[in-house]
């Protein structure tokens, strides 16, 4: 469930502890809204700490969103890189706090309703650790030479995620 609010446009995302994946372990209020130019230190700390490539996110930055807790610090962030009609997900990033809260899904949930005033209609991702994350999300194994021309001459396909990551890609949900 997400509750929109009227001032700013953030969502506050409230997930259930039973679809949260941790038993026991509660929900984790947080907003999630456009990511700002000062958010990205904390972005790159989320990053680096995961071990995700950072060194070229902030270039994106307006296609970035980032979950809040109730203190303000962020907490998650995913971005995109559009190429009309094909769109690069990127970055997603949960602090281990707030991992298994379904904090991720929701994130790529906002990104893909934000993906469809971009003009995004096909995801492709690059990952070495949350491929079984993303599967469960209707993402299949795609070869890398699939992807089209754009998307491959992204930093993430040519040289960020390294040629061990495997490429995922499925067509954009509309009404999710």
């Amino acid at each position: 469930m997400s509750i929109e609010s009227e001032e700013d446009g953030t969502v506050d995302p409230r997930v259930e502890e039973a679809e949260n994946g941790r038993a026991g372990r509660p929900a984790l209020p947080a907003l999630i809204g456009p990511a700002q130019p000062g958010d990205v230190p904390a972005i790159a700390a989320l990053l680096r700490a995961a071990e995700l490539p950072h060194e070229d996110f902030a270039a994106h930055l307006a296609r970035f969103l980032v979950a809040r807790d109730e203190h303000g610090q962020v907490i998650g962030a995913v971005g995109a890189e559009v190429h009309a009609p094909d769109a690069l997900l990127r970055s997603l990033v949960v602090a281990p706090a707030a991992r298994g809260t379904g904090l991720g899904a929701e994130l790529v949930r906002q990104i893909e309703i934000a993906a469809a005033g971009w003009g995004g209609a096909r995801w492709w991702l690059l990952t070495t650790t949350a491929e079984k994350f993303f599967a469960a999300r209707g993402f299949v194994v795609s070869p890398r030479a699939s992807a089209p021309a754009a998307i491959r001459a992204t930093g993430q396909f040519s040289g960020g995620c390294g040629c061990s990551a495997v490429c995922l890609s499925r067509e954009r949900r509309t009404g999710v």
